[in-house]
């Protein structure tokens, strides 16, 4: 399975979510910026995922912060496709604290605006 789109993919998909992000909320929940545009990480906290023994993979789950504010929360994947968690004698990372957009937005890109 490839993993890869094309630019003008991404914009369709990033320009229809910008556009019905609030609106696929109910009203109360519309324009409180629970859904982001976009959330970074540094590079150096996927290495720490990618660089476990034994991972093969990354996977995204969504969350929600007690505001109700929805975050990217990720985690290796190992060859069986069992998530990668920290526990009795394993030392695994899970990754989340992004900086968020809103309020925290990267420059202007067809993938943003």
């Amino acid at each position: 399975m490839s993993h890869f789109i094309t630019l003008s993919e991404a914009e369709d998909m990033t320009s229809r979510y910008r556009d019905n992000r609030n609106s696929i909320l109910g009203e109360d929940y519309q324009g409180q910026d629970i859904l982001p545009v976009c959330e970074t990480f540094d590079r150096e906290a996927f290495d720490t995922v990618l660089e476990q023994e034994g991972c093969q993979k990354i996977r995204i789950y969504y969350g929600m912060e007690e505001d109700l504010k929805v975050h990217a929360i990720i985690v290796g994947v190992n060859a069986e496709d069992e998530d990668m968690l920290p526990g009795i004698g394993v030392e695994a990372v899970i990754i989340e604290k992004g900086m968020r957009c809103p309020p925290m937005c990267p420059p202007s890109s067809p993938l943003n605006s």
